[in-house]
């Protein structure tokens, strides 16, 4: 070892550094706009979601009342995952780099609804299992991970890498006037990941989180739930070590969402989760502070059991339940414009 590399700081460091900076959103802020929204309404409580939603920016902003998001940024987190290979996807190999490729080139639902919702995308390849536009590509830590029922899915040092890229994608993104931000995922074996991590976390058995991901008949169904068992089995040691557990049976995708959720509270930037993939990086985020589940809303509430389970254990009520299961950040995205409609609903009446 030479004497730079013991200079060095833990790699836990930037991170714990990060989990001390997060507080709690501003509660005068909170207050000022729940007097408010009780004189403008009428009846009290008549706008429903819109006066819990319009509290929640202004705490967020740390103004009353709040102002419409100026810069709205979808990021979508791509990744392939080796569990896929157990037979618990029904979506091809290769379905995350040709899906990038359309995307890139402006096609696809999330471009559309971005665009609905006043939002820009940026895409970020962290491990799918292709060499993909080199655009995409500055946070990549690997090609796919491990098949989580009998193997790690990412090397310790490859976890820290991930974690970090998501807090450098968090920052690059604030630092160029993000002031919402929307998380969504794409790849293969997601949802069966994401299940995994809900199990550990929540201590729920394996049938009760699976469900059937991207259309899986009754066989695949029972090797998605085998795959959790034993991907459980191997990860539960871990359940209060976030960077380990997401060694174990997460992935880099998994892991840069986590950093980024963290790091985005820190820097006080609000958060709109989209389906389970994104909920299971929240959990992991609140297992390392409680605090920022102040900083995110969930977009939606999917028909994965293990969506409505992370939830509850977060205590967040989904904004619409329109029962999007396309992944890609589609359900969140349909979630901002309440979230703008609430946000000028209280700063319209309040000028009046």
């Amino acid at each position: 070892m030479t004497d730079s590399d013991s200079e060095q700081p833990p790699p836990g460091a930037a991170l714990q550094a990060v989990i001390e900076a997060i507080d709690y959103p501003d509660s005068e802020a909170s207050y000022q706009a729940g007097i408010l929204n009780h004189e403008l309404a009428t009846p009290g409580g008549s706008l429903g979601v819109l006066e819990d939603l319009s509290v929640w920016a202004a705490a967020v902003q740390a103004q009353c009342p709040p102002k419409d998001f100026a810069r709205a940024r979808t990021i979508l987190f791509a990744g392939d995952h080796g569990i896929a290979e157990a037979g618990v996807s029904s979506l091809p190999a290769g379905f995350a780099a040709t899906e990038l490729t359309r995307l890139l080139a402006g096609g696809g639902l999330v471009n559309v609804l971005a665009d609905l919702a006043g939002a820009t995308v940026r895409l970020a390849d962290l491990s799918v299992d292709a060499d993909t536009d080199p655009v995409i590509g500055e946070f990549k830590v690997r090609r796919s991970s491990g098949r989580i029922d009998r193997e790690d899915a990412l090397s310790t040092e490859d976890a820290w890498r991930a974690v970090h890229a998501g807090m450098a994608l968090a920052v690059a993104e604030i630092d160029a006037g993000a002031d919402l931000l929307v998380v969504g995922d794409l790849g293969r074996g997601n949802t069966t990941v994401a299940a995994a991590v809900i199990s550990v976390l929540t201590d729920t058995e394996p049938t009760k989180v699976i469900g059937r991901g991207a259309g899986l008949d009754d066989a695949a169904w029972i090797l998605k739930c085998a795959a959790i068992r034993d991907a459980r089995r191997r990860a539960v040691a871990h359940r209060y070590d976030v960077v380990q557990l997401l060694a174990t049976i997460g992935g880099a995708d998994l892991a840069a969402m986590t950093g980024f959720l963290l790091q985005s509270a820190a820097r006080r930037t609000p958060v709109v989760l989209d389906g389970v993939f994104t909920a299971a990086a929240a959990l992991l985020a609140q297992s390392a502070t409680p605090r920022i589940v102040r900083w995110l809303r969930a977009g939606q509430q999917s028909a994965e059991p293990a969506h409505a389970i992370a939830l509850d254990r977060l205590g967040l009520n989904p904004i619409t339940q329109f029962g999007v299961a396309g992944g890609q950040a589609a359900g969140a995205l349909l979630a901002v414009p309440v979230l703008r409609a609430s946000v000028r609903a209280l700063a319209g009446s309040a000028n009046v």
